[in-house]
């Protein structure tokens, strides 16, 4: 049994599971400037309000599930990236705490919370992204141990990725609306959504080709034969993903947008783990260069594979509880 290999599926599969659902979480907070009214802006809050605090669970697991499977990971990419993933952490604190005092805050003290709202939402995402963009650039290791300085996390590269992650939640977020409000709010959100398609697919073509450039061996892993068949489905997807979506939001569809951009990013989940796979730890050290003892790897895999389904199983029944469109006036506080 390959332990690492099974331990790298349930990390990345944990990864996925919090961007999918703290995406559009982070996305409604980074569209949040759009809706100045309050009626829209409890709308636009209600829709995920009783469910945001569980999507972070998946958050959680990965960096569990990092830790107990490939501790050299564990530390290098913390230490490379202690600062960025800090200031991730403040904007998640600013906008948690905002969920709940925005609601009993007094009218003339709300504006307060919903800039920690915007704010946090916006600090979390871009640092998110710009993690990613550090990650895959590659960590400098020397006798298993980081070797950068405490700011090599900060690169053009970097730092446009942590822009592309904000326009790729921020259309999670519009899409979410779309599906989950009527009225105003959804008028507003399938307006958005029409910008916000565009602007990621640019992101992507910039990403796509300054990606390559950078690092000859992502073009290798891209460009080289036979690896060119096996990864050509993933932009020809993301193409036709795309496309599917300005026409599902044309229609006025209300799930399918929503639908079609779980896809696309799911296709560039997909693209990133080509670039880099089977490093863990960019340029060149693997799953199984960083894995702990299989003892250790098999006694924690026998705890995640209990988890996961409980994790699984109560984010199912409280999306399930919370269905529905939500309307101005309802909440539920």
């Amino acid at each position: 049994m390959d332990l690492p290999f099974i331990w790298a599926a349930v990390i990345l599969f944990a990864v996925l599971m919090y961007v999918i659902m703290d995406g559009f979480d982070l996305g409604l907070g980074i569209l949040y400037p759009w809706f100045p009214a309050k009626e829209d802006r409890d709308v636009v809050m209600n829709t995920v309000a009783p469910v945001w605090d569980g999507n972070e669970t998946w958050l959680v697991l990965g960096g569990a599930g990092l830790l107990a499977a490939f501790p050299l990971a564990y530390s290098v990419v913390l230490s490379a990236f202690y600062l960025p993933l800090i200031f991730m952490l403040i904007g998640l604190i600013f906008r948690g705490v905002a969920f709940e005092f925005r609601f009993k805050a007094h009218e003339h003290e709300r504006h307060f919370w919903d800039k920690a709202f915007i704010g946090g939402s916006i600090a979390a995402t871009f640092f998110q992204g710009v993690v990613l963009g550090a990650y895959e650039q590659g960590i400098p290791v020397v006798e298993r141990m980081y070797a950068g300085s405490a700011w090599a996390w900060v690169t053009p590269f970097s730092l446009f990725t942590g822009l592309a992650l904000l326009v790729a939640y921020a259309l999670l977020g519009s899409t979410w609306l779309i599906m989950k409000t009527e009225g105003s709010v959804q008028e507003q959100a399938y307006r958005l959504t029409k910008k916000l398609v565009w602007g990621l697919l640019a992101a992507i073509v910039i990403v796509c080709v300054w990606t390559p450039l950078m690092n000859p061996g992502i073009a290798q892993r891209w460009f080289a034969y036979p690896n060119i068949l096996y990864a050509a489905p993933v932009p020809i997807l993301t193409v036709v993903s795309a496309a599917l979506l300005l026409l599902a939001v044309a229609k006025r569809s209300h799930a399918a947008p929503f639908l079609f951009t779980l896809a696309l990013v799911i296709l560039n989940y997909v693209g990133f783990g080509i670039s880099l796979w089977p490093n863990i730890i960019p340029p060149n050290i693997s799953i199984w260069d960083a894995s702990s003892p299989p003892q250790s790897q098999g006694f924690t895999l026998v705890g995640a594979l209990v988890i996961i389904p409980l994790v699984l199983a109560y984010t199912l029944w409280g999306y399930y509880v919370f269905r529905g469109k939500v309307k101005h006036g309802e909440g539920y506080h």
